[in-house]
């Protein structure tokens, strides 16, 4: 893809360009100089450490953030792969993290768990799937036939993931909750296995495991639900708070480049299909079933989003799924914040 990036190439030559006709009028106008002053004390970070989950990034595998933060003097580190969401937010907790893309359950989850104000901020929402990149799975000649039949089974999943989520609402839609399933907690890739191993009734996975199971014929499967309808939200994008509030131009810089990857990628899936084939380790005709039937593009944070992501944090309180009830907005920053991280391509 690098070939067919070169017009964003060109696009930050432009911008250094025009940043440097800005440092010239700054000598002419006092305002000015002491925006351009405070831009630069704003992106006083050196490297920029950059998380991805085992389930492949689109912004990793395009390398397209790396010329824009060289042109800054700041390193891109890709810290990862990650298991799944829960295990990437703990890395950003600890501060290993910067930024990190994740469903709208692990936030909810540490921030239930962890008390007073979260490490981490919500600095931009993704846009949600179809829904048929993740289902719940039983295997073709399971005698479980529809959701409701799942009560009492063993059911394998990320726990504090979205596919906790897909299950807990599957479930209510049939009169059932958590608490009447038995949990096998493990990770994506180890609640595959499981389920294909015979360890457990059923398995709540999603792309690109989920495409890798459906392409094979050694386990034919069967999805008793998909979450179209459900995984409603689509994730975010998170920072670590004192990394955002320090360096808002650097995120900005990053969103925006991360909304290029991602309208490139829906319109593109085949090549981006060939991009991230050697990271994911399969074969492309899989990754491009993962490709299309994913979304890549950003959300602003409105407060409808918000408003969203709090009905599914107390939606886990109200299943007892949470020890305590959660307070989206001690992780959302201020407005003026927002717009000092938010760039224009991003609606």
């Amino acid at each position: 893809m690098n070939k067919l990036f070169q017009p964003q190439r060109r696009t930050v030559l432009k911008r250094i360009v025009q940043y440097s006709a800005l440092g010239l009028f700054a000598l002419l106008s006092p305002f000015v100089g002491s925006l351009v002053q405070s831009t630069q004390a704003q992106t006083n970070a050196k490297v920029i450490n950059l998380a991805y989950q085992s389930s492949g990034d689109i912004v990793k595998a395009s390398k397209i953030v790396e010329p824009r933060f060289k042109a800054l003097g700041v390193t891109v580190n890709w810290v990862g792969p990650f298991a799944a969401g829960p295990q990437l937010i703990e890395a950003l907790n600890a501060g290993k993290v910067d930024i990190g893309s994740v469903g709208e359950t692990p936030p909810i989850f540490s921030q239930a768990t962890i008390p007073g104000a979260p490490q981490f901020v919500y600095i931009a929402g993704r846009t949600p799937t179809d829904g048929t990149n993740q289902g719940i799975v039983v295997k073709a000649n399971s005698p479980i036939k529809t959701v409701a039949d799942l009560k009492g089974k063993k059911i394998a999943f990320q726990v504090g993931s979205n596919a906790q989520y897909l299950l807990a609402k599957a479930l209510q839609e049939v009169g059932l909750q958590i608490s009447d399933i038995q949990i096998v907690a493990l990770t994506p890739t180890q609640a595959r296995d499981a389920f294909l191993q015979g360890q457990a009734d059923a398995w709540v996975g999603g792309d690109p495991l989920l495409a890798v199971v459906q392409s094979t014929n050694t386990t034919p499967i069967r999805i008793l639900r998909n979450a179209a309808g459900i995984n409603t939200l689509g994730g975010f994008y998170l920072g670590r708070r004192s990394f955002v509030t320090q360096n808002p131009a650097l995120v900005q810089v990053f969103l925006e480049e991360a909304e290029t990857a991602g309208e490139f990628a829906e319109k593109n899936p085949t090549i981006i299909a060939n991009e991230l084939a050697p990271d994911l380790k399969l074969d492309v005709s899989i990754v491009e079933k993962v490709v299309r039937r994913s979304a890549y593009r950003l959300r602003r944070l409105t407060p409808a989003i918000i408003a969203q992501q709090q009905s599914v944090a107390d939606f886990y309180f109200a299943q007892k799924a949470i020890p305590r009830k959660v307070d989206i907005k001690q992780a959302i920053l201020p407005t003026l914040q927002y717009q000092a991280i938010t760039p224009d391509n991003i609606k």
